[in-house]
């Protein structure tokens, strides 16, 4: 279990550099927490070493995953100085898996956070000791349903965004607005560096047209970056975090799961996560 936090001397040797990816979008309800809980799973199955990041104050990812809520044990306390993240990581049921979990009072960030000195890139700073070690090939963070300070630092700290899009129109609205959100984060110098990593279709429903106009859409005007995986709406995806399980210790039969696997898949290819 606690592997995916402590590498074997072996693997050691074969340390890669992390990549962070931040998955984002304002808007709720468009199956962000349960891509980045499934995502970083699928990739720990892959036996690539990922650490998950709930940086959302619902926690709603620490609970998918089967971890307690625990008070003390979020990034609430190195965002404010108090600590390091280092010791917020906590093992998970998933070989390959960590987690730092996230806790109510993490929402007090999005307001103290903006009378800190370089308050943009708090998260960036607690981070550094973590990208460094090498422990990680992957982290994966996910951020509250709003593009508010934490995603905003969720950004600055990121190599790429990934965005989750529910094929529905109204969706596309807010697709522009996140992806100007990047845009003033590297005209403003903040993370020159960050580059949008994909979009992610969830929701699909195969039963109507619109599903897949939405996904023309959104092909026409952004066709390096669509994922071919598309993540269906499904009843057991809905379900899985209920149980405190990922949608392959839930139902690995399940489309859902093969849809992840895939995604997984297209990231690892995409980003050269792969052990060389």
């Amino acid at each position: 279990m606690l592997a995916a936090r402590f590498p074997s001397p072996q693997t050691q040797l074969l340390r890669m550099p992390t990549t962070v990816f931040t998955i984002a979008n304002q808007k709720g309800g468009v199956g962000k927490t349960t891509t980045a809980v499934n995502l970083a799973a699928a990739l720990a199955e892959q036996k690539i070493h990922t650490l998950l990041i709930d940086l959302d104050p619902q926690a709603n990812a620490t609970s998918a995953i089967g971890v307690e809520k625990q008070e003390g044990r979020s990034l609430y306390g190195p965002l404010r100085g108090e600590g390091n993240a280092f010791a917020m990581i906590t093992p998970t049921s998933i070989e390959h898996l960590a987690l730092i979990p996230s806790e109510e009072d993490l929402a007090a960030a999005e307001i103290e956070l903006a009378s800190t000195e370089n308050y943009l890139l708090r998260l960036k700073t607690v981070l550094a000791p973590i990208r460094a070690s090498q422990d990680y090939r992957a982290i994966i963070i996910d951020c509250p349903p709003a593009l508010g300070m934490l995603s905003m630092n969720s950004l600055a700290a990121a190599d790429y965004l990934l965005i989750t899009l529910q094929c529905e129109y109204l969706a596309l609205e807010g697709l522009g607005q996140i992806l100007r959100n990047v845009d003033r984060l590297k005209a403003a110098h903040i993370n020159d560096d960050l580059q949008l990593g994909g979009i992610v279709m969830t929701m699909f429903d195969l039963r109507t047209n619109l599903s897949r106009q939405v996904v023309d859409e959104v092909k026409k005007h952004l066709p390096d970056k669509i994922f071919k995986s598309v993540i269906p709406r499904t009843v057991r995806l809905s379900e899985a975090p209920s149980f405190g399980k990922t949608i392959f210790a839930y139902d690995r039969s399940s489309p859902g799961a093969a849809a992840y696997k895939n995604l997984a898949d297209e990231v690892i290819a995409r980003f050269g996560l792969a052990k060389k």
